[in-house]
Parts: C-alpha cells; sequence; structure tokens
C-alpha cells in the first residue's frame, strides 16, 4: 500500500516499518542470476549491460534487503519515494542505448546531514524532521550527474556530535557484526548499512572519527580527504576547521570511484577551503593510483602513542593485528619505524579540538538558509531554538551533555579557541618534521585502541582520529582483522587501520592501502545475521522508514 498523504507528512515523526508490495510482473518473470550481496560498482554494471538484470531489479533487490535486515541494525532512516522511477528511467537509457556515467544505476545512501532534493536533511534530530533543502549539496550533485541513485538517507548520532549513532530521530543503530556494540560514529548509520549491504557505497561526515570510526567497526574502506578537496557545502556542519566529507565502501575499487566522483566538484564558492586545492589533483582520476608501485622500499611511521598496551579483552586483538601486519610489511622489504613524540597522544591532542567554539556559528548559518519546511511544524532556526525546544525533540548522552552546555558561552571569540588555531598549527608543522626527518612516505595505526563500545557505553573510546582531523591530513581506513569469536560476535569484531599521508597524497595512500590490502590477504567479511537471500519482489513505490527511537541509556535533555 502506498503510505496516505497524513503518513507522508509525518513520515519522521510515526514508525512506518518497509512494506513489501504487490509485484507488477511475476516472481517467475524476475532474473535470479544477480546476487546484491557483497555486489560492487563492476559486478552490477556487468549484469546491467549484458541483460542479466535491470536497474529496477537492482533497487528493488537493495530495497529488499533494507526491508528485512533493517528492523535489526536501525542503519537507514528514510528512503527516496523516487528511487523506482530513477531506475525506469535508467532501463529507458540502456534500452535507446543511452548510457553515461562511472555511476549509472549505482545504489548510494547518504548520511542525514546531506541536502538532497527529494529527502529531509534531519541530522537525525525529531526537531529537524521537516527540513526539506531546496537543491542538492554539491557532491550528492556530482553522484547524481555520474548516474547514482540516492536511495535514501542513513541514522548518525544526533548532529554528528559523538561517536555511538544514537538519535531522537533514528535511535540506536547496532553493530551488523554485533548487535550488542555500537556501529561506531557519527556516521554510524552509513557504515552498518554499507555493512550489511543496503547499497554499493555511502557518504558520512568526519569531524573528528566519524568516517573512519564506522568503517572500522564494520570492516568497511574509507577515506577522509585532505582539507579542502571536497566541498563540504550543502551539509549539517559542526566545525569549519575540522569537518570534512567522504565515503565508505565494500572495496577499494568502489571507494576510489566516490572520491573522484565527490572530487570533482573542485572549487566551490560555498565552502573557501576549496580553493586551496592544488591543480595537481584538480579533477583527477584516482582510481589509475591503485596500478602499479610495491611496498619494497617504502617507510612507515608507527605512533607508539597511539596504542593502549594495557592487555584486555578490548586491546589485545587490535594490538595482535597491528603487531602481525608490522611484521608483514617488515617482510615485504618495508621500514617501520616506531615514532614515540609524546605530541602523538590522543588525549594530549584532544586538548586542541575546536569544534565546540565553531558549532554553534557554523549550524546558526546553516540553518538560516531559506528552507521549505511543515507549515504544520517549523523547525528551528538558529542553534539556540534547536536546542531550547521540548526535551522529546532531542536527546543526548551524559557525555555530550557538558559539550552542548558550553556551546552556548563558547565562540571563535574565546581566547582559548584562538590558542587552540596556533596549536594546531605547531602540530601541522610538528608533523611535517616528522615526516621530513624519518623519510615518511606514510604513517600507520589502529583507528581504534580497542574493539567498537558495547551499546550503552557513555562515549566512543579510544579512537584516534584526531590527528587527521586536526591536521587535514588525508587519510585511508582499510580492514585489518577481526577479533575472536564470541556468543555475540560470530564473525568476531572488526579492526580498522588508518594509514596517513601528506597534504593531496590521496593517490599514494590508495596504492598503498591497496598493496597492504593485497598483503594480508582478505579481511572483508559479511556480517552472518545479514547472509541470507531476500526475494526480490518488485515496488510500486517507496515508503519511508523510521526505526523505533526508544533506546537505553540516553537521556533527554530540557533548556540548558
Amino acid at each position: 500500500m502506498v503510505p496516505s498523504p497524513s503518513l507522508k507528512r509525518l513520515s519522521y515523526l510515526l514508525l512506518q516499518p518497509l512494506t513489501l508490495l504487490s509485484l507488477s510482473k511475476p516472481a517467475s518473470a524476475l532474473h535470479d542470476a544477480f546476487d546484491v550481496r557483497e555486489a560492487s560498482i563492476e559486478s552490477v554494471h556487468n549484469a546491467l549491460f549484458t541483460g542479466i538484470t535491470t536497474c529496477r531489479e537492482i533497487v528493488s533487490a537493495f530495497i529488499a534487503r533494507i526491508e528485512e535486515f533493517n528492523p535489526a541494525i536501525n542503519a537507514v532512516i528514510s528512503l527516496n519515494h523516487d528511487a523506482l522511477s530513477i531506475a525506469d528511467h535508467l532501463d529507458e537509457r540502456i534500452a535507446s542505448g543511452n548510457v553515461t556515467g562511472p555511476l549509472f544505476c549505482i545504489p548510494v545512501l547518504l548520511k542525514d546531514n546531506y541536502d538532497a532534493v527529494g529527502t529531509n536533511t534531519t541530522g537525525a534530530a525529531l526537531a529537524l524532521a521537516n527540513n526539506k533543502p531546496k537543491e542538492d549539496a554539491p557532491t550528492v550533485a556530482a553522484l547524481r550527474n555520474a548516474g547514482a541513485i540516492i536511495l535514501g538517507k542513513t541514522n548518525l548520532h544526533e548532529m554528528a556530535l559523538e561517536g555511538l549513532s544514537v538519535s531522537s530521530l533514528g535511535g540506536q543503530t547496532k553493530n551488523p557484526f554485533d548487535l550488542t556494540r555500537t556501529p561506531g560514529g557519527s556516521s554510524g548509520g552509513t557504515g552498518a548499512a554499507i555493512t550489511a549491504n543496503f547499497a554499493i557505497f555511502g557518504t558520512g561526515t568526519d569531524t573528528v572519527n566519524s568516517l573512519r570510526s564506522p568503517a572500522s567497526a564494520g570492516s568497511l574502506f574509507s577515506f577522509r580527504p585532505t582539507r579542502g578537496l571536497i566541498s563540504r557545502a550543502g551539509v549539517i556542519p559542526v566545525s569549519f576547521t575540522q569537518d570534512t566529507v567522504g565515503a565508505m565502501a565494500r572495496n577499494l575499487n568502489d571507494l576510489t570511484v566516490a572520491l573522484t566522483i565527490m572530487s570533482s566538484v573542485g572549487f566551490e564558492p560555498n565552502d573557501n577551503t576549496t580553493a586551496s586545492i592544488s591543480p595537481e589533483v584538480q579533477h583527477k582520476d584516482y582510481s589509475a593510483s591503485l596500478y602499479g608501485g610495491s611496498l619494497k622500499g617504502l617507510r612507515f611511521g608507527v605512533l607508539n602513542g597511539f596504542f593502549n598496551h594495557t592487555p584486555s579483552p578490548e586491546t589485545t586483538p587490535v594490538n595482535d593485528i597491528m603487531s602481525s601486519i608490522i611484521s608483514d610489511l617488515t617482510s615485504a622489504g618495508a621500514t617501520v619505524i616506531n615514532i614515540t613524540d609524546p605530541i602523538y597522544n590522543t588525549l594530549t591532542l584532544a586538548t586542541l579540538d575546536v569544534q565546540i567554539y565553531e558549532f554553534r556559528q557554523q549550524l546558526d548559518a546553516y540553518l538560516a538558509r531559506p528552507s521549505l519546511t511543515d507549515a504544520t511544524s517549523p523547525q528551528p532556526n538558529t542553534f539556540e531554538e534547536l536546542y531550547q525546544t521540548p526535551s522529546q525533540n532531542f536527546l543526548v548522552i551524559p557525555a555530550q551533555y557538558q559539550y552542548l552546555r558550553s556551546a552556548f558561552t563558547s565562540s571563535t571569540s574565546n581566547t582559548t579557541y584562538l590558542q587552540n588555531l596556533h596549536g594546531i598549527q605547531n602540530l601541522i608543522n610538528t608533523l611535517e618534521t616528522t615526516f621530513t626527518t624519518n623519510n615518511l612516505d606514510a604513517i600507520v595505526y589502529p583507528e581504534q585502541k580497542n574493539l567498537v563500545v558495547k551499546i550503552g557505553s557513555p562515549s566512543q573510546a579510544g579512537r584516534n582520529g584526531i590527528l587527521a582531523a586536526l591536521t587535514g591530513r588525508p587519510v585511508i581506513n582499510i580492514p585489518a582483522g577481526f577479533s575472536s569469536s564470541t556468543a555475540s560476535a560470530p564473525s568476531g569484531i572488526p579492526v580498522g587501520m588508518e594509514i596517513l599521508g601528506r597534504k593531496w597524497t590521496e593517490g599514494k595512500l590508495l596504492n598503498i592501502a591497496k598493496h597492504i590490502s593485497e598483503l594480508i590477504g582478505p579481511v572483508r567479511r559479511m556480517p552472518p545475521f545479514a547472509n541470507g537471500t531476500v526475494e526480490r519482489q518488485e515496488y510500486e513505490s517507496v515508503p519511508v522508514i523510521r526505526p523505533d527511537r526508544k533506546v537505553e541509556g540516553v537521556y533527554p535533555v530540557g533548556v540548558f
């Protein structure tokens, strides 16, 4: 059945399970040769262009997986009503021989802080449920122009302010490998969705850890680009200094295509950091970076301060996996250098974090833009209006409470803010010195010192993303291994490794990532609970869904 107008109007306020709809043709007429599990851009295109399947069937297959498995993990927060009509149009183009675009008929999910026409941009906050953008974010427009089908939006830690991926609108997203654990965050909805094969790849944002944390926790590849390489316009902001946008994928080839398309925007006046893009990487096709080269003769720094050396069930698996990779690098002819400079300590670096000073100003600028809203439920237009609304409109965990209280009085005029900016510049200089004096090609370390935390934890402890966030340097996360099997995690818990480089070296990092991934062998696994097939029925329309938002350990907050 098609949702009623009243349900459409309240689609973000009511729990609406995705319902399998009647077939427009018999099930026997559907192709059975293409399985979307672990599908890639290449495998979709091979099946599509050889007539094995159609674009409609591909989109329907992913929707069927979302309908089947999303209730268990709360990853997808809404679906695009136009997805199937777009698929039909692309099938017509195939029939007429008009096939263009590297992402032709590739289903993509967006973190729900990206503006995309036809979907609401909520930041997973109930108070922003009716925020309807008039235009796409530049990166979303680039994906569409490349032929991608925006399948829907994913949950995130509310307003991207922490790493547990829980929100007043989307509830608690769960880790597909262990439903008792978080998926990382703040882009945890995207991470869990791509891990569970709900789309080919998905987008996220990263202010401190938020792209790499879910990738690490989901056995995925991700990138955080050099600051300025990809426009952040049209995305709900947190920090002018630290925000970036990027993607997560199940394989490195797809991630490389996503980077190529998203960075093709180039200079974009609504994000003046893009004015600094190096001419040598403007409109670069990063796919070529995956070919050639080797690990022999490369020099890697390992940050000693980014490990928790105290043995425990949560830290030992990470240390053992990293020790094995370091040994493999040495065996492959690379040189590994232990970096012990005390500045490379996440607790020390966290004192330089400037997001608290920039958040209110950045959010005010975003909310002040002209936006279509539901007349029966006007949205907040300022930071203060958002966080002064009735408590049922947003949720916050205890660790975030002080953050938001401080945000009311913190601003870019604070003396500490200027001191931190100076400290960040000193850190950048120190990092460059580390690269130069040790003649390094890259720096490696675990994305998280410990396994991703359990649901109900006060924060996502142990993450190492702060170095790239402060310095604006590029970093690639690759699947590094798994912990041992447990009752709640039969395949184990994924562990990710970061590979950090100098400015504009995304191509080099991708090449290194490919060689390391080949060296350590196939790591990526599919979570057992989502490793089933789903009957691929076709949909007459695509309803909007929203998971249950009753979450243990999450506390409503009133006026600060």
